[in-house]
């Protein structure tokens, strides 16, 4: 690109359809202000995300408009017709920071004529005060309607957070809220039970020996879960049948109890041994109700845990803790996704994580990263109708680290590939979704971590891709 000295004259410049009812006074300010710019056929007149600095009259020649789409680029518009116009429009309304919003790219020699929007913004409120108005009120009015169908699309993200939680959490809150309640009562029977223990004759010795049965048993026994069926109702018979031969009432049940503790006939042989046959009753209730005290322990120990770990998912999901911008592992925010979204997921649902775990962190915004992987999940369950295999896999692709989320649908159209990342295009019903999804996880993607998303789709193989700068570091 090469620029020129000498002025556009204010004849050329009435000449345009842009600049032809402007008086003699506009045209001598517009052609003391701006620059004449050569630009080689294929060369960048500008580019996308660079800082808008200036206003780009075509003069002569064919230049063609670029959006960024899916990891390459999409022609949207192309002209040769002198006076047409682009560059950074909002920004001279605006008189605030702003980037070029597409690229513009010269199809042959192109002469452009190019004004610094920071000079000429104030000239066109002056010249068109109304137009001003006008044209700043069209682009507030798409701004904030994207803004709000965005908000919408966050609120929807923070429904699904809060619906899998709410399935996630109940079944480890009932549980422990169930065992606690058991127990309650299983502790106030083990004070009934020492009473008997005692009035049956048990010396301390002898209760000291039973508490050392009772620890190896813990040690040694196989649980019933590890059990096939056919086994536990086979011990569950050998042991109701002893109980009984040794007149222990509740037989049945308690056969039950120790089974489901690992215990055998070898093990009530041993408590037989310790404490004599007065001492033999209350002695194996007192036992069973020890290990059953134990394992509601243990229920609410697992459950509490479910709780801690489910919470740090939400924790991870969120980054409701950390800064905005940090270095994280994105597994493990691909992990706190896939915790969060389980209940989508259903019994027809194969998930597959395919982790390159030698990928080194990398610097991102996390809560919204997680957003990406949230649209990109649940767009894949939708495309399966909830049946297939959703895979995620992570490598790294040359200077970036790879993200890929795939799915077994019947695929994207070749036709709208180009498409789904634009604002407000949908495949799916009205009133099922946005259409801004895709868009939102683009420019997550693109605007904010410099990377890439894009879709390659055949029937039966969809995969979204997704790219993040690895730090230089690694290379």
């Amino acid at each position: 690109m090469t620029g020129m000295t000498e002025r556009v004259s204010t004849t050329e410049l009435a000449g345009l359809f842009l600049f032809e009812d402007l008086p003699e006074k506009s045209l001598r300010w517009l052609s003391e202000t701006g620059e004449q710019v050569l630009t080689e056929a294929g060369e960048d007149i500008y580019t996308e995300g660079e800082p808008a600095t200036c206003f780009v009259v075509l003069l002569d020649g064919k230049m063609a408009m670029f959006r960024r789409v899916r990891g390459g680029e999409m022609e949207v518009n192309r002209v040769d017709r002198p006076g047409t116009y682009g560059g950074g429009i909002q920004a001279m309304l605006e008189n605030q920071p702003q980037s070029y919003t597409n690229s513009m790219r010269a199809v042959t020699r192109c002469r452009t004529y190019q004004i610094p929007v920071a000079e000429l913004g104030p000239k066109f409120r002056e010249w068109f005060p109304m137009a001003a108005h006008l044209l700043n009120g069209v682009f507030t009015g798409v701004t904030e309607s994207q803004r709000k169908v965005s908000e919408r699309e966050r609120l929807i993200a923070l429904g699904s957070l809060a619906a899998g939680l709410t399935h996630e959490l109940n079944n480890p809150v009932a549980a422990a809220v169930r065992a606690a309640g058991a127990l309650r009562g299983g502790i106030g029977a083990l004070r009934d039970q020492l009473g008997e223990l005692s009035a049956a004759g048990l010396t301390p010795e002898q209760l000291t020996k039973l508490l050392k049965v009772r620890k190896e048993a813990a040690e040694h026994c196989t649980p019933a879960a590890k059990l096939s069926p056919l086994e536990v109702s086979d011990r569950e018979d050998e042991l109701t049948d002893w109980l009984e031969d040794h007149e222990v009432p509740g037989a049945t049940d308690l056969a039950a109890s120790l089974v489901a503790a690992g215990l055998d006939v070898a093990w009530l042989e041993k408590v037989a041994e310790t404490v004599g046959p007065e001492a033999l009753a209350p002695a194996v209730v007192w036992l069973a109700d020890i290990l059953e005290t134990e394992s509601l322990l243990d229920e609410i120990t697992d459950s509490v845990t479910r709780v801690s770990t489910l919470l740090d998912s939400a924790r991870q999901y969120t980054q409701m803790d950390r800064a905005p911008n940090q270095r994280a592992d994105v597994h493990d925010l691909l992990d706190a996704t896939l915790t969060i979204l389980k209940h989508k997921f259903g019994p027809d649902v194969e998930v597959v994580t395919d982790y390159d775990r030698t990928l080194p962190q990398v610097e991102v915004y996390g809560a919204e990263l997680n957003q990406v992987w949230t649209n990109l999940i649940v767009n894949a369950l939708d495309a399966m109708d909830r049946h297939g295999k959703l895979t995620i896999r992570t490598a790294r692709d040359g200077d970036y680290l790879l993200v890929e989320i795939g799915d077994t649908g019947p695929g994207v159209p070749p036709e709208i590939q180009d498409r789904i990342f634009e604002p407000f295009f949908s495949t799916k019903e009205v009133g099922k979704g946005t259409g801004l999804g895709l868009d939102i996880s683009w420019r997550i993607m693109v605007k904010k971590h410099k990377g890439d998303l894009r879709v390659i789709s055949t029937p039966g193989d969809t995969r979204f891709q997704a790219r993040i700068p690895l730090p230089p570091s690694t290379e």
